[in-house]
Protein backbone atom coordinates (compact mmCIF):
# COMPACT_ATOMS: atom_id res chain seq x y z
CA UNK A 1 0.00 0.00 0.00
CA UNK A 2 2.97 2.31 0.11
CA UNK A 3 2.71 5.17 -2.33
CA UNK A 4 -1.07 5.21 -2.38
CA UNK A 5 -3.25 8.08 -1.29
CA UNK A 6 -4.56 8.23 2.28
CA UNK A 7 -8.14 8.09 0.95
CA UNK A 8 -7.37 4.90 -0.95
CA UNK A 9 -5.74 3.39 2.14
CA UNK A 10 -8.74 4.26 4.34
CA UNK A 11 -11.14 2.79 1.77
CA UNK A 12 -9.12 -0.40 1.57
CA UNK A 13 -9.01 -0.83 5.33
CA UNK A 14 -12.76 -0.13 5.58
CA UNK A 15 -13.47 -2.60 2.78
CA UNK A 16 -11.29 -5.31 4.32
CA UNK A 17 -12.76 -4.86 7.79
CA UNK A 18 -16.40 -4.68 6.71
CA UNK A 19 -16.13 -7.63 4.32
CA UNK A 20 -14.15 -9.60 6.89
CA UNK A 21 -16.79 -8.99 9.53
CA UNK A 22 -19.54 -10.19 7.20
CA UNK A 23 -17.52 -13.23 6.14
CA UNK A 24 -17.02 -14.09 9.81
CA UNK A 25 -20.69 -13.65 10.65
CA UNK A 26 -21.88 -15.74 7.73
CA UNK A 27 -19.18 -18.36 8.46
CA UNK A 28 -20.33 -18.55 12.10
CA UNK A 29 -23.87 -19.23 10.90
CA UNK A 30 -22.65 -21.92 8.49
CA UNK A 31 -20.32 -23.66 10.95
CA UNK A 32 -21.99 -23.26 14.33
CA UNK A 33 -25.36 -21.53 14.49
CA UNK A 34 -27.21 -23.42 11.74
CA UNK A 35 -25.82 -26.83 12.79
CA UNK A 36 -26.59 -26.03 16.42
CA UNK A 37 -30.15 -25.03 15.66
CA UNK A 38 -30.64 -28.08 13.44
CA UNK A 39 -30.86 -30.25 16.53
CA UNK A 40 -33.61 -28.30 18.29
CA UNK A 41 -37.35 -28.78 18.02
CA UNK A 42 -39.34 -27.07 15.27
CA UNK A 43 -40.83 -24.65 17.83
CA UNK A 44 -37.38 -23.85 19.24
CA UNK A 45 -35.90 -23.43 15.77
CA UNK A 46 -38.58 -21.05 14.50
CA UNK A 47 -38.59 -19.03 17.72
CA UNK A 48 -34.78 -18.79 17.79
CA UNK A 49 -34.51 -17.73 14.16
CA UNK A 50 -37.28 -15.19 14.56
CA UNK A 51 -35.40 -13.74 17.51
CA UNK A 52 -32.16 -13.62 15.48
CA UNK A 53 -34.03 -11.88 12.64
CA UNK A 54 -35.10 -9.11 15.03
CA UNK A 55 -31.75 -8.81 16.83
CA UNK A 56 -29.62 -8.58 13.69
CA UNK A 57 -31.44 -5.52 12.37
CA UNK A 58 -29.38 -3.09 14.38
CA UNK A 59 -27.29 -0.06 13.38
CA UNK A 60 -23.93 -1.86 13.71
CA UNK A 61 -24.89 -4.73 11.45
CA UNK A 62 -26.58 -2.45 8.93
CA UNK A 63 -23.52 -0.17 8.84
CA UNK A 64 -21.23 -3.11 8.06
CA UNK A 65 -23.71 -4.71 5.66
CA UNK A 66 -23.98 -1.58 3.49
CA UNK A 67 -20.35 -0.51 3.93
CA UNK A 68 -18.95 -3.79 2.62
CA UNK A 69 -19.98 -3.46 -1.04
CA UNK A 70 -19.81 0.35 -1.05
CA UNK A 71 -16.25 0.61 0.27
CA UNK A 72 -15.06 -2.30 -1.88
CA UNK A 73 -16.57 -0.71 -4.99
CA UNK A 74 -15.20 2.72 -4.20
CA UNK A 75 -11.77 1.24 -3.56
CA UNK A 76 -11.82 -0.66 -6.87
CA UNK A 77 -12.76 2.48 -8.81
CA UNK A 78 -10.13 4.69 -7.17
CA UNK A 79 -7.46 2.01 -7.31
CA UNK A 80 -8.09 1.57 -11.03
CA UNK A 81 -7.67 5.29 -11.57
CA UNK A 82 -4.47 5.55 -9.53
CA UNK A 83 -2.42 2.46 -10.38
CA UNK A 84 -1.17 0.53 -13.37
CA UNK A 85 -0.46 -2.76 -11.56
CA UNK A 86 -2.55 -5.94 -11.42
CA UNK A 87 -3.89 -4.98 -7.99
CA UNK A 88 -7.01 -3.31 -9.47
CA UNK A 89 -8.06 -6.71 -10.85
CA UNK A 90 -8.04 -8.07 -7.31
CA UNK A 91 -9.85 -4.96 -6.07
CA UNK A 92 -12.56 -5.51 -8.70
CA UNK A 93 -12.80 -9.19 -7.73
CA UNK A 94 -13.26 -8.13 -4.12
CA UNK A 95 -15.91 -5.61 -5.07
CA UNK A 96 -17.74 -8.13 -7.26
CA UNK A 97 -17.77 -10.72 -4.49
CA UNK A 98 -19.03 -8.10 -2.01
CA UNK A 99 -21.87 -7.17 -4.35
CA UNK A 100 -22.71 -10.85 -4.88
CA UNK A 101 -22.86 -11.42 -1.12
CA UNK A 102 -25.04 -8.33 -0.66
CA UNK A 103 -27.34 -9.41 -3.49
CA UNK A 104 -27.73 -12.94 -2.13
CA UNK A 105 -28.53 -11.59 1.31
CA UNK A 106 -31.03 -9.01 0.07
CA UNK A 107 -32.55 -11.21 -2.62
CA UNK A 108 -32.60 -14.63 -0.96
CA UNK A 109 -31.87 -14.70 2.79
CA UNK A 110 -33.89 -11.63 3.77
CA UNK A 111 -37.04 -12.76 1.89
CA UNK A 112 -36.73 -16.17 3.55
CA UNK A 113 -36.39 -14.45 6.93
CA UNK A 114 -39.52 -12.43 6.18
CA UNK A 115 -41.36 -15.57 5.08
CA UNK A 116 -40.41 -17.31 8.34
CA UNK A 117 -41.43 -14.29 10.42
CA UNK A 118 -44.85 -14.17 8.73
CA UNK A 119 -45.46 -17.93 8.72
CA UNK A 120 -48.42 -19.24 10.64
CA UNK A 121 -46.88 -21.06 13.58
CA UNK A 122 -49.27 -21.82 16.39
CA UNK A 123 -49.45 -25.60 16.18
CA UNK A 124 -46.82 -28.30 15.90
CA UNK A 125 -47.61 -28.98 12.21
CA UNK A 126 -47.43 -25.25 11.40
CA UNK A 127 -44.01 -24.94 13.07
CA UNK A 128 -42.81 -27.95 11.07
CA UNK A 129 -44.07 -26.47 7.78
CA UNK A 130 -42.53 -23.06 8.57
CA UNK A 131 -39.18 -24.68 9.29
CA UNK A 132 -39.33 -27.02 6.30
CA UNK A 133 -39.93 -24.07 3.95
CA UNK A 134 -37.01 -22.17 5.42
CA UNK A 135 -34.09 -24.14 6.82
CA UNK A 136 -32.49 -25.92 3.84
CA UNK A 137 -33.01 -23.01 1.44
CA UNK A 138 -31.69 -20.44 3.92
CA UNK A 139 -28.63 -22.57 4.70
CA UNK A 140 -27.94 -23.02 0.97
CA UNK A 141 -27.96 -19.28 0.34
CA UNK A 142 -26.00 -18.58 3.52
CA UNK A 143 -23.25 -20.88 2.28
CA UNK A 144 -23.22 -19.07 -1.08
CA UNK A 145 -22.91 -15.65 0.54
CA UNK A 146 -20.28 -16.98 2.94
CA UNK A 147 -18.12 -18.09 0.01
CA UNK A 148 -18.65 -14.74 -1.76
CA UNK A 149 -17.78 -12.79 1.40
CA UNK A 150 -14.64 -14.81 2.00
CA UNK A 151 -13.70 -14.25 -1.66
CA UNK A 152 -14.14 -10.52 -1.20
CA UNK A 153 -12.10 -10.47 2.00
CA UNK A 154 -9.20 -12.44 0.51
CA UNK A 155 -9.21 -10.50 -2.78
CA UNK A 156 -9.13 -7.16 -0.99
CA UNK A 157 -6.28 -8.26 1.28
CA UNK A 158 -4.31 -9.44 -1.74
CA UNK A 159 -5.04 -6.16 -3.55
CA UNK A 160 -3.54 -4.30 -0.63
CA UNK A 161 -0.36 -6.32 -0.32
CA UNK A 162 0.61 -6.84 -3.95
CA UNK A 163 3.00 -4.27 -5.40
Amino acid sequence: MSGTSPVLEVLLVAAIVSNGLLAGLFFAFACAIAPGLHGVSNVGYVQAFRSINVAILNPWFLLVFFAAPLTAGAYAVLDSLQTTTNAPLLAWAGAACAVISFTITAGRNVPLNTQLDRAQAGTAPEYRVARDRFEARWNHWNLARTVASIGSFISLIMAGVLP
